[in-house]
């Protein structure tokens, strides 16, 4: 059986946005297999006093975070402009990923939100754009939309979304690896290390 590791996102972050691009083809590498995990920053911010993303909160951070996800997407040869607003609303999209996390069009279909949201600067939150990207990965809109909405998928992304905190993840991007969590796009080389049974710690 194929070592795992989860990658957990959220679509409105930033830096998921290039960890999106990258984490497929380093598993593949390597001979991990990943698995796809959306969730919603907005209640573990809320959890920690913030209403919104901290790059807004803390303008030094934002002007940094930019100009250091313009390095990192310029290196991996990712187009970016910055969205007008920021951060969007991502609920569908990311319900549309938890309730079909298994299909093999769901990787293509992350990526492509992510491009939608940080290098076209289109409103993810509209069913009109992720109808389109639907379309442009084989599927029918009408059909996955209606599927991600219904209560069971509600259901589902809410026990996503707490399961998301009972590990203990304060973040995205994120790597979960038996139950090991990885914060931050940086870390997948040591997630896929942990993943393949590297697993050395150091001692108090």
């Amino acid at each position: 059986m194929a070592a795992t590791l989860e990658f957990w996102f959220e679509f409105a972050s930033t830096y998921s946005y290039p960890a999106a691009h990258a984490v497929e083809a380093a598993a593949k590498a390597r001979g991990v297999e990943v698995k796809w995990r959306s969730f919603l920053l907005g209640p573990i911010f809320a959890a920690q006093g913030w209403n919104d993303s901290p790059f807004n909160i803390y303008p030094a951070k934002g002007v940094y975070m930019w100009r250091d996800l313009a390095r990192l997407c310029g290196a991996q040869g990712l187009p970016l402009e910055k969205p007008s607003q920021f951060p969007r609303g991502s609920v569908l999209a990311a319900r549309v990923v938890c309730r079909f996390a298994g299909e093999a069009w769901i990787p293509a279909f992350v990526r492509q939100v992510y491009s939608a949201n940080f290098a076209r600067d289109l409103d993810i939150s509209s069913p009109f754009v992720i109808g389109e990207i639907l379309s442009s990965v084989g599927q029918v809109p009408a059909e996955i939309m209606k599927a991600a909405q219904a209560q069971e998928a509600k259901d589902a992304f809410r026990a996503q979304a707490d399961k998301a905190v009972a590990l203990g993840i304060i973040g995205a991007p994120s790597y979960v690896v038996d139950g090991e969590v990885f914060w931050g796009g940086d870390r997948l080389e040591a997630a896929l290390d942990w993943a393949e049974g590297k697993r050395t710690l150091a001692t108090a």
